[in-house]
């Protein structure tokens, strides 16, 4: 396994674009830092600190800093697509399965880089989010702190479940601009289904159906932060009201499609003639 994972990472870190994209990846969910020092001024008036409203505090935040964060997994995914597209467009496939390595692992390789930086995400958010909870959360027991910590692993099973999605796609165009147009693509076919579904049958059953798609099952892990933090200041409001849980079959489902996706990926590496 550490082999796989130092061949691939040497294969990132020396290119250039790669250093970037992994670098801007890892840096933008340290802008959460930023968002809760924001001082927003009203005509001078009254000055609106996000960090006194409340929203940083244990256990909600667990919630906001991961699905803040997960908005930011589109730079590693190029990443992940231009491994595949630049193994193509070099022939460093080729050559790589003629110095010995088998078909099975240069998926792995992959599949190895995706959990590794996947991992590395989840634990950056845990020390950024205890570091801001501790400093603006009103509650500081133990045991508030560590409660909805699912959330983290929420996030690193949404992580793992795009980012296999992406290599599946890398591995079906061998084109990194291709892999994300299909990426679009799926997005919009998704709901077009939903909709027809709707049409059909009722919303609830169309819902229920779209909830087992790879995008919509990767983004009902975490869900609707904003709409739990109104219901906070509003809690007598029914519209709020929402199962904003990290629920064990949601992690199911993104696990099952992850399976599937890097299955996918071996299979069409081992029939295709490089």
């Amino acid at each position: 396994m550490l082999r796989l994972l130092n061949l691939e990472l040497q294969k990132l870190l020396l290119n250039k674009t790669s250093k970037i994209l992994i670098f801007i990846s890892f840096i933008l969910p340290f802008f959460v830092i930023l968002l809760s020092s924001f001082k927003i001024p009203f005509f001078g008036y009254f000055t609106l600190e996000l960090g006194e409203l409340g929203v940083f505090n244990f256990p909600i935040i667990w919630h906001l800093t991961t699905f803040f964060a997960s908005q930011f997994k589109f730079f590693f995914a190029i990443v992940v697509v231009s491994m595949i597209g630049n193994e193509y467009s070099n022939k460093t496939i080729k050559q790589n399965l003629i110095d010995g390595l088998s078909k099975k692992e240069f998926i792995l390789s992959k599949f190895y880089t995706i959990i590794f930086f996947s991992l590395v995400s989840t634990i950056i958010i845990f020390f950024i989010s205890l570091t801001i909870g501790l400093i603006y959360s009103s509650y500081n027991e133990l045991n508030i702190i560590i409660q909805e910590t699912e959330f983290l692993l929420g996030y690193f099973v949404k992580l793992l479940g795009f980012f296999s999605f992406c290599l599946f796609l890398g591995m079906l165009a061998k084109r990194s601009a291709f892999a994300l147009a299909f990426l679009f693509i799926d997005f919009i076919l998704e709901w077009i289904i939903y909709l027809i579904m709707w049409k059909f049958s009722t919303e609830e059953l169309a819902t229920k159906i779209q909830n087992f798609f790879p995008l919509k099952s990767m983004y009902k892990l975490i869900d609707w932060p904003f709409l739990r933090i109104a219901s906070t200041k509003i809690p007598d409001n029914k519209e709020f009201i929402h199962d904003y849980a990290v629920h064990s079959y949601e992690i199911v489902i993104v696990l099952a499609w992850t399976a599937l996706f890097i299955f996918l990926s071996y299979r069409l590496l081992k029939k295709r003639d490089l």
